[in-house]
């Protein structure tokens, strides 16, 4: 039996790193957003053995380092199942792009082959072997709007955004994760900038609110496997923290506070009504949630090490805010970047004039969370 499977792309909504943990990983704290872009998957399960893995883009593996390949592996010893299983992936997402590509890919093959085997693991399961396979697979078994803390394996659905035009652009330059995080690590060794003389929001310092990472309109079950006590850093999310003005420049723990408290003061206010700066968030308004977010001030701190490395991608953010970007910013550690657009046409005409400059542009939308999963079926 042939299955197929759409496998959409996610941007991430601010990013904050923290620091390096024992197991070599470092800890971030994020806001995942799935979009309409998407590779397609096709799994077929025939009779015989052995996992293949076919497609036309040469920098996509074909042996057991695909987390396509993983995934499935690990899939067939859970359920117990046998059979040749061939994954054909037709990639129109970049390779190192920063949108997921390679980890949609896999939890799209692990949709497909429960399809195609008429098995289904648990939610609990299908989660386990995820964060397995690698840190962004979680997020793409959610869906929509999605909390990331941990190494981002650890994820939480929050409250849909509402649907909002965005623009990609994927220049022709590959990023290494791994470089990245090295490079971050030496300019942290390096010791802190001189601080800010910019003064922080005085109503982002007064307040102390709660993040509640279970506000999803669908419940999901398995978030956490049973037996795994909730990590400090998951408490604290849920406790919300108090800005604090310091006189000196924050180090790396202070800086995940700061997102944490943006993301609490953000939610907080735009799903109660609480008043922020002398305005009230309605939906349905003119005033999108998407916008209030990023202009809490969240940034990727990715941009630091990745943008000046790679002079193309700063060019790259100018032309998507000269475009008319309401908000412009790298995804996960790049190479792709997008803009967050008010409206459709605004995104359609600025993806079109950006490739009339010869950028690789592509106007798409965000996906709620009801429209990942409709779609995800091809």
């Amino acid at each position: 039996m042939s299955v197929t499977v759409r496998s959409f792309a996610k941007i991430n909504l601010g990013l904050r790193i923290g620091a390096r943990r024992q197991d070599g990983f470092h800890d971030l704290l994020t806001v995942y957003q799935t979009i309409g872009l998407h590779d397609v998957i096709r799994l077929t399960v025939e009779r015989g053995s052995g996992i293949e893995i076919h497609c036309t883009d040469s920098r996509v593996p074909y042996d057991e380092s695909n987390t396509c390949h993983r995934i499935v592996e690990k899939a067939l010893s859970v359920l117990g199942a046998k059979g040749r299983v061939l994954i054909e992936i037709e990639k129109r997402l970049p390779v190192q792009g920063g949108l997921g590509g390679a980890s949609s890919n896999a939890v799209a093959a692990l949709i497909a082959l429960e399809r195609a085997l008429k098995k289904n693991l648990s939610a609990s399961e299908r989660l386990r072997i995820a964060r397995e396979v690698g840190s962004d697979l979680p997020l793409f078994l959610i869906g929509g709007t999605v909390l990331g803390i941990g190494r981002g394996e650890e994820v939480y659905p929050l409250e849909d955004l509402s649907a909002m035009a965005c623009v990609v652009v994927t220049p022709e330059v590959g990023v290494s994760t791994p470089k990245a995080f090295v490079e971050w690590d030496r300019r942290q060794a390096q010791g802190p900038k001189p601080p800010s003389s910019k003064a922080p929001d005085a109503a982002l310092k007064r307040r102390s609110c709660t993040l509640d990472p279970e506000c999803g309109e669908e419940q999901v079950a398995g978030l956490r496997p049973a037996g795994q006590p909730r990590s400090a850093r998951s408490r604290s999310l849920r406790a919300g923290w108090t800005a604090v003005p310091t006189l000196t420049s924050p180090a790396t723990s202070d800086r995940m506070s700061e997102l944490s408290l943006e993301l609490s003061a953000w939610l907080s206010e735009s799903f109660s009504g609480a008043p922020q700066s002398g305005r009230r968030f309605r939906r349905g308004r003119a005033e999108n949630l998407l916008l209030a977010l990023v202009r809490t001030g969240i940034q990727n701190d990715f941009e630091q090490v990745v943008l000046p490395e790679y002079p193309e991608l700063s060019e790259a953010k100018r032309a998507l805010e000269g475009a008319g970007a309401k908000y412009a910013s790298l995804s996960g550690s790049g190479s792709a970047l997008y803009g967050l657009f008010a409206r459709r046409e605004r995104a359609r005409l600025a993806a079109r004039r950006l490739r009339q400059q010869g950028w690789e542009a592509q106007e798409t939308v965000t996906l709620m969370r009801r429209q990942y999963w409709k779609r995800i079926i091809a």
